[in-house]
């Protein structure tokens, strides 16, 4: 298997001189609407500002006022639709490049350390969280700066959660994940890694060490099945999976005979968005013979990014779109699969079905069709209560709490599957509500009462 980190962000960055071209364009317009298009309304402007005159560290503290994790952001946010796809100069095509200055005033800041964490003087509570993805780094980060003890729990042997097990190396270096939990680290969380709450430790069992509040924030760990026959036959793969043991086998934590996408293989991924695109790509790097993207939509319609799309295509990936799965072919393995033949109606505005099949050669079937929560978690705890899909319901008051007092959830495994960033503004209203509960709760117990459900 070829090594995955062939595109590292040193070769795709901008250089000091580059940056600050591109930042004295910026209009610093008065209604900045590249704040608006940006979930946690980074303060845009004003970074670029500072960036502008060279002043990268009075850059860096501005991003980290609304964001823990900008050197993730600056590289896998869909920037296109949200800040970017905002610029007023965006309409005569000449559009602000912010994810790239973003990247570059965090990486500066990562390799120079220009800024020292800033964090609040220590007040009483103790808080748990639960996976150290995007939402659950995002609360520690919060919760920490405001002077909370933040102890963070994760089952895999690194923390990063879909940032270092989700998202391949040439979109999302590792190393920069590792910089970021390191950040996060300096502000005093604490991590607790190779530990399987839910199994190993229940959430009952946190509170009895001490914690105050308990935070959920394990994304969307389980695949959705595609339900034609022949799904489970040998030789399907769920993205998740395949994505997760190629991170574990480059980081020699597998055997790289683990991976099961091999040299040769006959590749088909179904799907549209971002993961199948990152599916397709890394088994075009594991030596596949061909690689496949079948998908309902038409391409433009695809959820996936058209500029990972883009990417796909010129390492060789095929896109068939208007292609809808009906079987997956092979007796003990796969051989293939039959798709119908999709066409978009101009007169009703939509995709229909024809009665058109095309038959596509493969020895192995990705599927990318999205994610849903595991329920290891809520199984193992009384007083949580999910939806008809797993997903764990919450209140607006205290925001992100759920039925059971001092337990918060937010993120994916709350709102469904969602950018980075989408999760990241999440969890930030979800720290200011444990937050006040915990105050509360400190508050009560100082005047001799207790919280009760």
């Amino acid at each position: 298997m070829s090594n995955t980190a062939d595109v590292g962000y040193e070769t795709n960055g901008y250089t000091l001189r580059e940056a600050i071209v591109e930042a004295k364009r910026c209009l610093n317009c008065k209604k900045p609407m590249c704040r608006t298009g940006c979930p946690i309304s980074n303060n845009i402007p004003e970074f670029i500002d500072a960036l502008s005159h060279g002043d990268l560290g009075k850059a860096s503290m501005i991003i980290a006022q609304r964001s823990n994790l900008p050197a993730v952001c600056g590289r896998v946010c869909p920037h296109e639709r949200q800040c970017e796809g905002s610029c007023i100069l965006g309409r005569k095509g000449q559009g602000i490049k912010i994810g790239k200055l973003e990247r570059f005033i965090a990486d500066m800041d990562g390799e120079l350390e220009l800024v020292a964490p800033n964090v609040a003087k220590s007040q009483p509570g103790n808080i748990a969280v639960i996976g150290s993805g995007p939402a659950g780094l995002t609360v520690a980060g919060d919760l920490a700066k405001m002077g909370f003890k933040v102890t963070v729990f994760d089952s895999q042997p690194e923390a990063g959660g879909v940032l270092m097990y989700g998202i391949p190396e040439f979109r999302l270096p590792k190393q920069v994940v590792r910089r970021e939990v390191k950040r996060i680290k300096k502000l005093g969380v604490d991590f607790k890694l190779n530990i399987m709450v839910g199994t190993e430790i229940t959430v009952d069992e946190l509170f009895n060490q001490g914690f105050d509040a308990i935070f959920i924030g394990t994304g969307n760990a389980l695949s959705k099945s595609l339900p034609i026959d022949g799904a489970k036959l040998k030789g399907v793969i769920q993205a998740t999976y395949f994505l997760q043991m190629v991170e574990l086998s480059n980081s020699n934590s597998v055997d790289p005979n683990e991976v099961p996408i091999k040299e040769g293989d006959e590749v088909v991924v179904i799907g549209g968005g971002n993961t199948a695109m990152d599916a397709a790509r890394t088994a075009m790097r594991c030596g596949a013979k061909s690689v496949k993207v079948v998908n309902r939509r038409r391409e433009e319609d695809m959820a996936a990014l058209k500029s990972e799309i883009d990417a796909a295509k010129e390492e060789g990936v095929e896109i068939h779109a208007l292609r809808g799965p009906v079987e997956i072919i092979g007796e003990d393995a796969v051989t293939g699969i039959k798709c119908s033949v999709r066409e978009f109606d101009e007169a009703l505005d939509k995709v229909v079905d024809t009665d058109g099949r095309e038959y596509f050669s493969a020895n192995k079937i990705i599927i990318a069709i999205g994610q849903k929560p595991a329920s290891r978690i809520v199984d193992s705890t009384s007083g949580i209560d999910v939806d008809e899909n797993g997903f764990v319901k919450t209140r607006e008051k205290p925001y992100g709490m759920t039925m059971r007092h001092g337990v918060f959830s937010g993120g994916d495994v709350v709102n469904g599957p969602a950018t980075v960033v989408v999760a990241m503004k999440d969890a930030q209203k979800v720290a200011q509500g444990i937050a006040q509960y915990v105050e509360a709760k400190k508050l009560m117990e100082e005047c001799g009462m207790k919280m009760v459900d």
